[in-house]
């Protein structure tokens, strides 16, 4: 059975809505009749490109607007947070145009928000279709002449489980995304060019670990910044946060994201009824679980008649969710730049500013971007251009700002 993942909201799809090439390289195993399908054996290194075919990426779900690049889906290995290699996929885009910046065409990993539980609201596919409600934010980095890698994450379009909101497991699909990227032989996706992480909600998330890790997990990359927002840094918050309202399918996805990740057995915990929501949502993509969960009172959910977020403060589960808290005695060696709104639904605005006092107190250079977007989904657009001039400076390699000694 699949296990659910975050995906931001029904609200951020209809805000996409109403805003509004392909390359080649040698594959390391036979073309499967599903691109999907996990092969037998991995390549020997994290970052190895599997397999890729020639895709194509629109902007919009009437696919007027088609993504001026070369435009290839990948498959390459990974590890999980348990260290065991995985095959995950993802989308690798080079503009058409040519860069006419100094240097090597810089290359931004971008982490997406929640998509949802069934292999079909992969990332890839959605991108595709003209569905991925991220896809102008994409479109805005290949715009500016940037390559952009897209990850599907663990398990979301793959075989297995997708560990949603596992930190570790986020951070190395997107840090090995970028790495298959520079091995596919396309020469604008050099290795050693530059390199910048990006992502908001869940992909904001998988940012902040993939930043915190980078120096660890991937010290050849030529990394010079990362942009997160609206960061879900501590679980048991968040989802105190999301139980019972517009997104508790979000809670579902992480209770059993959690669970799959940590190995956990939460059945004994979950009622007849619980069992039958937790493999309904397994099967969904962000929409049909907000419309199918939202304002769900979830205290039928489990034997206890506790809401279903209690299940993550037991004793047995908390060393495993205490392990996903960003910024526990980890931070990143590279400039970042946190945005979160005040007026934030979902995700609680005290969450990045204790990530971004926990970062500066470890000598991290963060700026913590405060807005006022009105909702979740008003937090992400207002974080667009800050992230966008964030970006292009870190590029530029001109000096990062700090407003650390607002949190000494």
């Amino acid at each position: 059975m699949k296990h659910p993942s975050l995906r931001l909201s029904s609200a951020f799809i209809l805000a996409f809505l109403l805003a509004a090439g392909s390359g080649g390289a040698a594959t390391a195993a036979p073309e499967p009749a599903d691109f999907y399908a996990a092969p037998a054996a991995l390549p020997p290194a994290n970052g190895d490109v599997i397999r890729t075919e020639s895709s194509v990426f629109y902007v919009d779900p009437l696919k007027a607007i088609r993504a001026q690049a070369a435009v290839q889906r990948v498959m390459y290995r990974s590890v999980n947070s348990a260290g065991v290699p995985v095959a995950v996929t993802g989308t690798v885009l080079v503009p058409s145009t040519p860069w006419i910046g100094a240097g090597a065409r810089p290359l931004v990993g971008y982490a997406v928000g929640t998509q949802g539980q069934g292999d079909q609201c992969a990332p890839s596919r959605a991108m595709a279709a003209g569905e991925e409600y991220e896809g102008v934010f994409i479109a805005g980095l290949l715009a500016r002449g940037y390559s952009v890698a897209v990850t599907d994450y663990e398990g979301l379009g793959t075989p297995g489980s997708h560990t949603y909101m596992d930190r570790a497991s986020q951070a190395h699909a997107v840090l090995d995304v970028v790495r298959a990227a520079q091995r596919l032989g396309n020469p604008e996706l050099v290795a050693g060019g530059p390199v910048a992480l990006a992502g908001y909600s869940q992909g904001g998330g998988a940012s902040a670990a993939a930043v915190e890790l980078a120096a660890q997990y991937a010290p050849e990359l030529n990394l010079k910044g990362a942009y997160a927002g609206a960061v879900p840094a501590d679980l048991p918050s968040v989802g105190r946060n999301l139980d019972g309202g517009l997104y508790t399918g979000f809670l579902l996805y992480a209770v059993t994201g959690m669970s799959a990740a940590g190995r956990l057995d939460l059945g004994p915990y979950l009622s007849v009824a619980g069992q039958a929501k937790i493999a309904a949502t397994d099967q969904e993509c962000t929409v049909q679980s907000i419309a199918s969960s939202g304002f769900l009172d979830t205290t039928g959910l489990t034997v206890s008649g506790e809401k279903l977020s209690s299940l993550l403060d037991l004793p047995q589960v908390k060393p495993m969710i205490a392990e996903q808290k960003i910024g526990n005695g980890r931070a990143p060696v590279v400039p970042v730049l946190l945005s979160h709104s005040v007026l934030d639904d979902v995700i609680p605005y005290d969450q990045g500013r204790q990530l971004a006092k926990r970062w500066c107190a470890a000598g991290s250079s963060v700026y913590f971007d405060t807005t006022a977007g009105a909702t979740h989904v008003g937090g992400y657009a207002a974080a667009i251009p800050q992230a966008f001039v964030f970006l292009e400076r870190r590029f530029a390699d001109r000096s990062p700002a700090s407003n650390c000694w607002l949190y000494g």
